[in-house]
Protein backbone atom coordinates (compact mmCIF):
# COMPACT_ATOMS: atom_id res chain seq x y z
CA UNK A 1 0.00 0.00 0.00
CA UNK A 2 0.91 3.68 -0.45
CA UNK A 3 2.26 5.54 2.91
CA UNK A 4 1.39 8.86 1.38
CA UNK A 5 -2.36 7.67 1.51
CA UNK A 6 -1.70 7.95 5.18
CA UNK A 7 -2.44 10.97 7.71
CA UNK A 8 -1.67 12.28 10.66
CA UNK A 9 -4.41 13.41 13.32
CA UNK A 10 -1.17 13.78 16.09
CA UNK A 11 1.97 14.42 14.40
CA UNK A 12 4.62 13.11 16.59
CA UNK A 13 7.92 15.14 16.60
CA UNK A 14 10.05 12.46 15.35
CA UNK A 15 8.96 10.20 12.64
CA UNK A 16 10.20 8.61 9.35
CA UNK A 17 7.76 7.81 6.53
CA UNK A 18 9.86 5.75 3.54
CA UNK A 19 7.37 3.74 0.97
CA UNK A 20 6.62 0.32 2.63
CA UNK A 21 8.56 1.59 6.03
CA UNK A 22 6.90 3.71 8.79
CA UNK A 23 9.35 4.81 12.52
CA UNK A 24 7.79 6.72 14.92
CA UNK A 25 9.62 7.63 18.06
CA UNK A 26 7.13 7.76 20.78
CA UNK A 27 7.67 10.98 23.35
CA UNK A 28 7.44 10.50 26.74
CA UNK A 29 3.69 10.59 28.59
CA UNK A 30 1.70 9.70 25.39
CA UNK A 31 -1.34 7.50 25.09
CA UNK A 32 -4.86 6.54 24.52
CA UNK A 33 -7.35 5.60 27.05
CA UNK A 34 -10.91 7.43 28.26
CA UNK A 35 -12.21 7.00 31.47
CA UNK A 36 -12.70 3.63 32.69
CA UNK A 37 -11.54 2.25 36.00
CA UNK A 38 -8.60 4.92 35.93
CA UNK A 39 -10.76 8.24 35.84
CA UNK A 40 -8.44 9.86 33.94
CA UNK A 41 -8.64 10.66 30.03
CA UNK A 42 -5.31 10.39 27.88
CA UNK A 43 -5.73 11.66 23.90
CA UNK A 44 -2.62 12.66 22.81
CA UNK A 45 -0.91 9.77 21.23
CA UNK A 46 0.49 9.65 17.18
CA UNK A 47 -2.50 7.84 15.09
CA UNK A 48 -1.54 7.73 11.01
CA UNK A 49 -4.37 6.77 9.23
CA UNK A 50 -6.11 6.81 6.26
CA UNK A 51 -9.50 7.01 5.09
CA UNK A 52 -12.20 4.33 3.69
CA UNK A 53 -15.91 4.10 3.17
CA UNK A 54 -15.38 -0.12 2.64
CA UNK A 55 -17.37 -2.32 4.43
CA UNK A 56 -15.97 -5.37 4.12
CA UNK A 57 -11.82 -5.68 4.91
CA UNK A 58 -8.50 -6.39 6.55
CA UNK A 59 -5.70 -4.23 7.19
CA UNK A 60 -2.47 -6.03 8.16
CA UNK A 61 0.67 -4.76 9.12
CA UNK A 62 3.93 -5.66 11.07
CA UNK A 63 5.20 -4.12 14.15
CA UNK A 64 8.90 -3.96 15.22
CA UNK A 65 9.32 -2.50 18.75
CA UNK A 66 13.27 -3.86 20.23
CA UNK A 67 13.27 -1.24 21.53
CA UNK A 68 10.43 -0.77 23.62
CA UNK A 69 12.09 -0.82 26.95
CA UNK A 70 9.92 1.07 29.79
CA UNK A 71 6.53 -0.28 31.23
CA UNK A 72 3.31 0.51 28.82
CA UNK A 73 5.50 1.41 25.75
CA UNK A 74 3.16 0.22 23.07
CA UNK A 75 2.58 0.11 19.12
CA UNK A 76 0.28 -1.33 16.99
CA UNK A 77 -2.77 -1.10 15.04
CA UNK A 78 -5.80 1.88 15.84
CA UNK A 79 -8.83 2.47 14.30
CA UNK A 80 -9.44 6.55 15.21
CA UNK A 81 -12.73 8.16 14.62
CA UNK A 82 -12.70 10.78 17.79
CA UNK A 83 -11.49 11.29 21.09
CA UNK A 84 -14.53 8.57 22.46
CA UNK A 85 -14.32 6.17 19.64
CA UNK A 86 -11.64 4.11 18.69
CA UNK A 87 -10.11 0.86 19.44
CA UNK A 88 -6.27 -0.33 19.29
CA UNK A 89 -4.19 -3.54 19.41
CA UNK A 90 -0.54 -3.42 20.55
CA UNK A 91 2.04 -5.23 22.58
CA UNK A 92 2.44 -3.17 25.86
CA UNK A 93 5.99 -3.41 27.05
CA UNK A 94 5.74 -4.61 31.10
CA UNK A 95 8.92 -5.89 32.98
CA UNK A 96 11.95 -8.25 31.54
CA UNK A 97 9.86 -10.90 32.50
CA UNK A 98 6.80 -10.31 30.29
CA UNK A 99 4.35 -7.82 28.22
CA UNK A 100 0.81 -7.44 27.67
CA UNK A 101 -1.01 -8.27 24.31
CA UNK A 102 -4.08 -6.57 24.22
CA UNK A 103 -6.32 -4.79 22.87
CA UNK A 104 -8.77 -1.48 24.13
CA UNK A 105 -12.34 -1.12 22.61
CA UNK A 106 -13.52 2.78 23.18
CA UNK A 107 -16.94 3.10 22.84
CA UNK A 108 -18.80 6.79 23.69
CA UNK A 109 -15.90 7.63 26.19
CA UNK A 110 -15.35 4.91 28.02
CA UNK A 111 -12.46 2.16 27.25
CA UNK A 112 -12.09 -1.63 28.29
CA UNK A 113 -8.82 -3.60 28.13
CA UNK A 114 -8.24 -6.98 27.37
CA UNK A 115 -5.06 -8.63 27.77
CA UNK A 116 -2.77 -11.97 28.06
CA UNK A 117 0.39 -12.22 28.74
CA UNK A 118 3.52 -13.15 26.75
CA UNK A 119 7.20 -13.42 26.99
CA UNK A 120 9.49 -10.14 27.06
CA UNK A 121 11.64 -11.40 24.03
CA UNK A 122 8.60 -11.00 21.90
CA UNK A 123 9.49 -8.08 19.92
CA UNK A 124 8.01 -8.52 16.89
CA UNK A 125 4.01 -8.85 15.91
CA UNK A 126 1.79 -8.81 12.76
CA UNK A 127 -1.77 -7.54 13.31
CA UNK A 128 -5.30 -8.03 11.34
CA UNK A 129 -7.80 -5.48 11.47
CA UNK A 130 -10.99 -6.70 9.86
CA UNK A 131 -14.03 -4.84 9.37
CA UNK A 132 -17.57 -6.29 8.75
CA UNK A 133 -20.01 -3.55 8.21
CA UNK A 134 -20.07 -1.99 11.78
CA UNK A 135 -18.28 -5.01 13.51
CA UNK A 136 -14.85 -5.38 14.03
CA UNK A 137 -11.70 -8.16 14.57
CA UNK A 138 -8.32 -7.66 15.40
CA UNK A 139 -6.15 -10.81 14.98
CA UNK A 140 -2.74 -11.28 16.12
CA UNK A 141 0.51 -13.32 14.68
CA UNK A 142 4.37 -14.14 15.18
CA UNK A 143 5.38 -15.01 11.77
CA UNK A 144 2.61 -13.26 9.78
CA UNK A 145 1.00 -15.88 8.46
CA UNK A 146 -0.93 -17.79 10.81
CA UNK A 147 -3.55 -15.27 12.61
CA UNK A 148 -5.15 -16.28 16.26
CA UNK A 149 -8.42 -13.86 17.47
CA UNK A 150 -7.65 -11.16 19.91
CA UNK A 151 -11.26 -9.41 19.71
CA UNK A 152 -14.38 -9.35 18.30
CA UNK A 153 -16.06 -5.74 19.15
CA UNK A 154 -18.83 -3.87 17.92
CA UNK A 155 -18.59 0.31 17.22
CA UNK A 156 -21.71 2.36 17.63
CA UNK A 157 -19.79 4.55 15.52
CA UNK A 158 -18.30 2.76 13.16
CA UNK A 159 -21.04 1.75 10.29
CA UNK A 160 -19.76 4.71 7.91
CA UNK A 161 -16.99 6.14 6.50
CA UNK A 162 -13.50 5.26 9.18
CA UNK A 163 -10.13 6.15 9.76
CA UNK A 164 -7.75 3.01 10.30
CA UNK A 165 -3.97 2.58 10.75
CA UNK A 166 -0.67 2.45 12.93
CA UNK A 167 0.15 4.41 16.49
CA UNK A 168 2.62 4.79 18.97
CA UNK A 169 3.07 5.64 22.59
CA UNK A 170 4.96 5.89 25.65
CA UNK A 171 2.35 6.73 28.51
CA UNK A 172 5.34 6.94 31.28
CA UNK A 173 8.50 9.04 31.09
CA UNK A 174 9.89 7.03 28.00
CA UNK A 175 10.55 7.18 24.47
CA UNK A 176 11.42 4.61 21.78
CA UNK A 177 11.68 3.54 18.12
CA UNK A 178 7.91 1.54 16.81
CA UNK A 179 8.46 0.35 13.31
CA UNK A 180 5.61 -0.46 11.08
CA UNK A 181 6.11 -2.56 7.35
CA UNK A 182 4.31 -5.03 5.40
CA UNK A 183 1.26 -2.98 5.37
CA UNK A 184 -0.88 -4.35 3.11
CA UNK A 185 -5.11 -3.92 2.47
CA UNK A 186 -6.78 -7.50 1.47
CA UNK A 187 -10.15 -8.18 0.88
CA UNK A 188 -12.44 -9.31 4.25
CA UNK A 189 -9.96 -12.38 5.46
CA UNK A 190 -12.50 -12.16 8.48
CA UNK A 191 -15.31 -14.37 7.04
CA UNK A 192 -19.22 -14.49 7.31
CA UNK A 193 -19.94 -16.16 10.31
CA UNK A 194 -20.94 -20.12 9.85
CA UNK A 195 -23.31 -21.70 12.49
CA UNK A 196 -26.32 -20.09 14.12
CA UNK A 197 -28.49 -18.21 12.15
CA UNK A 198 -28.99 -14.28 12.67
CA UNK A 199 -33.00 -13.82 14.43
CA UNK A 200 -35.29 -12.13 12.60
Amino acid sequence: MNTQDFRWTREPADCLIEPGRIEITTAPHTDLWQRTYYHFRNDNAPVLQMGTDEKFFSFVVKTDFTESHHRFDQCGIVMYLDSENWLKGSVEYENEQFQHLGSVVTNHGYSDWATTAIPADVKVMWYRFSRREDDYCIECSIDGESFSQMRVCHMWEGAGTIRFGIYACSPEDSSFKAVFTDMDVTECAWKAHDGQQPDE
